[in-house]
C-alpha cells in the first residue's frame, strides 16, 4: 500500500512540475524536506517565489477531493518549512512569496490527470 501512495505522489510531483513549467514557473527544488514538514515542488515566476504542496487521488471522486487534504495544519507546516528555505538560502526579508496546492486526480478511463491549481492560499 505504501509504495502505491509513494508511486502515485511521485507521479502526481511529476505531472505538477510539467504543469508549472508549461505556465512559466522556473523549478527551483523538489522535495525539499525538514523535521518538521516537507515542501514537495519550490518555484518562482516574475521574481515570486512559490512553495507548492502537491496532492493526488487515483481516481475523481467527488467529496474526496486531493485538495481537501491540504488543511489548516499541513499548511502550517508547510509554511514553517518555507520560511526555512527561504532563511538557509539567504533570501531577502522583503522577497516576494507564497503558498500553492495542485491537486492531481487521475482518470484512468481518460487516461490523464485532472489538475487544479490554487494560487495563494
Amino acid at each position: 500500500m505504501e509504495t502505491q501512495r509513494t508511486e502515485l505522489g511521485f507521479a502526481a510531483e511529476k505531472i505538477a512540475g510539467e504543469f508549472l513549467e508549461k505556465r512559466g514557473y522556473v523549478i527551483l527544488a523538489r522535495n525539499y524536506r525538514k523535521p518538521w514538514g516537507e515542501i514537495d515542488i519550490v518555484c518562482e515566476k516574475e521574481g515570486i517565489l512559490v512553495f507548492v504542496e502537491v496532492k493526488a487521488n487515483k481516481t475523481a471522486a467527488i467529496g474526496f477531493e486531493p485538495e481537501l487534504r491540504a488543511d489548516r495544519k499541513k499548511m502550517i507546516k508547510v509554511r514553517r518549512t518555507a520560511e526555512t528555505f527561504l532563511a538557509s538560502k539567504k533570501y531577502a526579508d522583503d522577497q516576494k512569496w507564497h503558498l500553492d496546492v495542485i491537486s492531481v486526480s487521475f482518470d484512468k478511463e481518460k487516461g490523464a490527470a485532472n489538475i487544479k491549481h490554487f494560487k495563494n492560499i
